[in-house]
């Protein structure tokens, strides 16, 4: 399954679920909208303004993961295939 990186912009900040039931619900909600396109959420990463987010995605094309979003309500600014390239693999 390839490996995508998202980029999303949020105008008015991103609005970080709270480390409560209620915000391991709101994330449960969001993978299992996620499967519906056969997408699955890695990480996320979000800049020290929470403005932006970086988000690291398995899916079978950048369209599923654009379709999930849109399930989800959030924005897509861009969508990149990447690889892993881990300096550990050197040594």
């Amino acid at each position: 399954m390839p490996r995508y990186l998202v980029v999303r912009a949020f105008t008015s900040g991103v609005g970080l679920p709270p480390m409560t039931a209620e915000g391991a619900r709101a994330c449960a909600d969001i993978t299992e909208r996620n499967m519906e396109e056969r997408v699955t959420w890695i990480q996320s990463f979000v800049s020290a303004d929470k403005d932006v987010t970086f988000c690291v995605y398995d899916g079978p094309s950048p369209e599923a993961i654009r379709r999930a979003a849109l399930r989800n309500g959030l924005p897509v600014d861009r969508i990149m295939e990447v690889r892993v390239l881990d300096p550990y693999f050197y040594y």
